[in-house]
């Protein structure tokens, strides 16, 4: 099965109402007044960093994914839980994991720890809280509103290829989290770009039964020469949300498009449409 494959078999199995049909990237748990969200992030070796990357910066990124989605959803962050694969450089690790906790003034609430005789894997759940009900979703987006993204990019592509300047964007990407709380009143549809930009897109529109008509030249890249593998290549943890066209964003972001009636396509760039979302961006199996 690949990724899609598998969370559609996932959802013939019993779900919490809190789950949103997993198709959004937290679940809800409400506690009296108090609504918490919820995120499940994992790094694997090989696939989310290179067997010799430096392990505070695998800390710091597996933090950093984790509390990118909780920006997606206006969430204060609470607490995190780690699952930690023992073995190589378990100090620096730590280090890592210190620093991105500090960062991002979230605790460490416990986890649990294996020996890994194999390639590493990390995991970590983290709890937030919501700031705004209806918590912002995935699902929301309206006919006519605008579409729009925080941030450059494509800088974590440059910075995995060695662009000095861009390396901290792959290494300790910044999770937008001051820009998920002002947003979370006023968008309509919102979630964290990790898997390409255009990808992201034609996810949201999808499940919106909507079209993102997309303007490839209003899409802040970092390398202009590249545009089109900015768009596509992902780990970028900006926030890619929706609203209505007069609306006063509060935060620094691009428009660079519209929903529009849906067609035979969730995704028009351009003059090109994308029916499916081969080679969109990054997916799993």
């Amino acid at each position: 099965m690949d990724e899609p494959e598998f969370i559609a078999a996932l959802r013939s199995l019993p779900l919490h109402p809190g789950a949103r049909n997993l198709e959004d990237d937290c679940a809800l748990i409400t506690i009296g007044n108090e609504t918490l969200v919820i995120n499940h992030e994992m790094m694997a070796e090989g696939t989310h960093f290179r067997p010799d990357a430096d392990m505070a910066d695998v800390a710091w990124k597996l933090v950093a994914s984790n509390i990118s989605d909780l920006a997606a959803k206006g969430a204060e962050p609470v607490g995190v839980l780690l699952g930690h694969s023992l073995g190589r450089d378990d100090a620096r690790f730590l280090q890592g994991l210190k620093e991105a906790l500090l960062a991002f003034n979230v605790p460490l609430l416990g986890g649990d720890t294996v020996t890994a005789t194999g390639a590493s894997t990390f995991a970590m759940t983290a709890i937030g809280r919501a700031t705004h009900h209806p918590v912002p979703a995935r699902r929301g987006a309206k006919l006519g509103d605008a579409v729009y993204v925080t941030g450059t990019i494509g800088r974590a592509m440059l910075g995995f290829e060695g662009a000095a300047h861009h390396r901290a964007a792959f290494d300790r990407p910044e999770p937008r989290l001051a820009e998920g709380l002002a947003l979370a009143p006023l968008v309509s549809a919102i979630m964290d770009v990790s898997d390409g930009l255009l990808l992201d897109c034609w996810r949201m529109a999808k499940l919106n039964n909507q079209t993102f008509a997309i303007d490839p030249d209003a899409v802040p890249v970092a390398d202009n020469a590249r545009r089109d593998e900015c768009m596509r290549w992902g780990d970028d943890y900006e926030l890619l949300f929706t609203a209505a066209p007069g609306a006063a964003i509060p935060v620094a972001a691009s428009r660079i498009g519209k929903v529009v009636a849906a067609g035979f396509a969730p995704l028009v760039l351009g003059k090109n449409a994308f029916p499916t979302a081969d080679n969109l961006g990054y997916s799993h199996g």
